[in-house]
C-alpha cells in the first residue's frame, strides 16, 4: 500500500523533498516507452526515382572523363567540343525559360539578365586564363594529378545536393553544394592542365562549367516535374556515358554500368530490406526535439 501511495505522489522533479530516493523508478516507467515513433517506411519505387538524381550526377562525371580522354588522345577536336558546349547551353537555357514560364515577368527578366552577364564573363575569363591553366601543374607528376582528381570528384559526389528545387523557390545554395561545385571545377582544371594546347584546355573547362555548375541547377528544377521525364533523362544520360566510354575501355564501361545498377536498383533494395532492423526506443526522459520551419530561414 505504501508503494502505491508513493507512486501516486511521485513526480519527475528533484527540487521537491519526497519520501523516496532520487533514483526511484515507478511502475509506470515502462508504459511511456515508444518504439520507432517517427518511423516512416520507405517503398522501393520512390527510392528508385530519388536515386535518379545521383545517377544523373554520376553520368555527368563519367561523360566528362570520357571527353577528357578523347581530347588527350586526339580523338576529339576541341573546336567540336566548344560548339557542343555552346549548343548545350542554348538548349539548357531554353528548357530553363520553359520551366520559368509560370513565374512572374519581373523575376524572369532579372534571371535572364543575370544569366547573360554571367555567361559572357565566364566565357571571356576562360579564354584569357586558358594559357595559364595549361601550365598550372607542369611541375607535378601525372600520378599525383590522377589521385587528386579522383579525390576531388569523390568529394563532389558526396557533397552534391540531390534534393528537388521547386520552380517558385529561389533560396540560396547550401554550403555543401557550393563546395561540391568547387571540388568538381578544381578537378577539371587540374585535368585540363594535362591537355596539349590552349584550345583543348578552354574547351574542357567550358564543358566542366556547364556539367558541374549549370547542369546540377537545371537538374534540381527538373526533379520537381513529371517522374517520367526524370526516368527518361536518367536513362539517356547513363546510356550516353556508357556509349562514350565503350570505345575507350571495356573494363571501365563495366564498372560504370555496375555503379548505375547499384545506385538505381541495389541500394534502394538494401535500404528497404534494412528497415526491419530499425529499433529506436524513446521515452519521457528524451530531450524535446524542436521543429523548425526551414522555409522561413531562406525567405
Amino acid at each position: 500500500m505504501s508503494q502505491e501511495v508513493s507512486e501516486e505522489e511521485w513526480e519527475r522533479v528533484l527540487w521537491k523533498r519526497k519520501p523516496y530516493p532520487d533514483n526511484y523508478v515507478p511502475r509506470s516507467f515502462l508504459s511511456s516507452l515508444s518504439r520507432n515513433p517517427n518511423f516512416r517506411p520507405y517503398t522501393y519505387g520512390p527510392l528508385v526515382l530519388a536515386s535518379c538524381a545521383i545517377s544523373q550526377h554520376l553520368a555527368a562525371i563519367f561523360i566528362f572523363l570520357a571527353t577528357f580522354v578523347r581530347l588527350k588522345e586526339h580523338y576529339l577536336d576541341p573546336r567540336v567540343l566548344v560548339w557542343i558546349s555552346t549548343l548545350g547551353f542554348i538548349v539548357g537555357y531554353a528548357v530553363w525559360e520553359l520551366l520559368l514560364y509560370g513565374v512572374d515577368r519581373k523575376t524572369r527578366n532579372e534571371s535572364r539578365s543575370k544569366t547573360i552577364k554571367s555567361s559572357i564573363l565566364v566565357f571571356l575569363a576562360l579564354m584569357s586564363l586558358s594559357p595559364v591553366l595549361k601550365t598550372l601543374t607542369a611541375a607535378t607528376s601525372s600520378d599525383s594529378i590522377w589521385a587528386l582528381s579522383a579525390f576531388l570528384f569523390i568529394l563532389n559526389v558526396l557533397l552534391a545536393d540531390y534534393t528537388a528545387l521547386a520552380l517558385e523557390n529561389y533560396r540560396r545554395e547550401k554550403l555543401t553544394s557550393v563546395l561540391s561545385i568547387n571540388a568538381a571545377i578544381s578537378s577539371s582544371v587540374v585535368l585540363a592542365s594535362r591537355l596539349p594546347n590552349d584550345l583543348s584546355v578552354f574547351a574542357l573547362v567550358l564543358f566542366a562549367v556547364q556539367s558541374f555548375a549549370m547542369f546540377p541547377i537545371l537538374r534540381r528544377r527538373l526533379q520537381s516535374t513529371d517522374p517520367l521525364l526524370q526516368a527518361t533523362l536518367t536513362a539517356g544520360a547513363c546510356a550516353f556515358s556508357i556509349y562514350a566510354t565503350w570505345a575507350l575501355s571495356r573494363t571501365v564501361t563495366y564498372l560504370f554500368t555496375f555503379s548505375y545498377v547499384f545506385v538505381l536498383f541495389l541500394a534502394p533494395a538494401i535500404l528497404v530490406w534494412a528497415q526491419r532492423f530499425k529499433n529506436e526506443i524513446r521515452g519521457t526522459w528524451d530531450p524535446a526535439v524542436p521543429r523548425i520551419n526551414e522555409t522561413s530561414l531562406f525567405s
